[in-house]
């Protein structure tokens, strides 16, 4: 079994297919779970806020900033979609900005 198929992906990620997340920080309500998940990608700031990260490490505040979603970390990036308070994760697909996980999901 693949770690999308695990992560219950179906269609979404299928066949190696990219995917993003962002962090909309208006619904941010600063618990810290999606750090907690998957520290690679969410990061706490000064300001009590959770944003995504760079693959280079680099905290990424811009409004609407997006960053990859390594397939080694897509169920902890879901995980963190589903069990965020604010809604304020969202996950699409790169080819066509279907979200997967997050409040926009279907």
């Amino acid at each position: 079994m693949t770690v999308q198929q695990e992560a219950g992906v179906g269609e979404a990620g299928a066949d190696g297919e990219a995917l993003e997340v962002w962090i909309d920080q208006d619904l941010c309500t600063g618990d810290g779970i999606c750090a907690q998940y998957a520290p690679e990608v969410f990061e706490l700031d000064i300001d009590g806020l959770a944003y995504v990260k760079s693959p280079g490490d680099e905290l990424l505040q811009t409004p609407g900033a997006t960053t990859p979603v390594p397939l080694t970390l897509l169920r902890d990036v879901a995980d963190s979609a589903k069990e965020c308070p604010g809604d304020c994760i969202h996950v699409r697909r790169v080819s066509d900005s279907v979200e997967v996980y997050g409040p926009d999901a279907e």
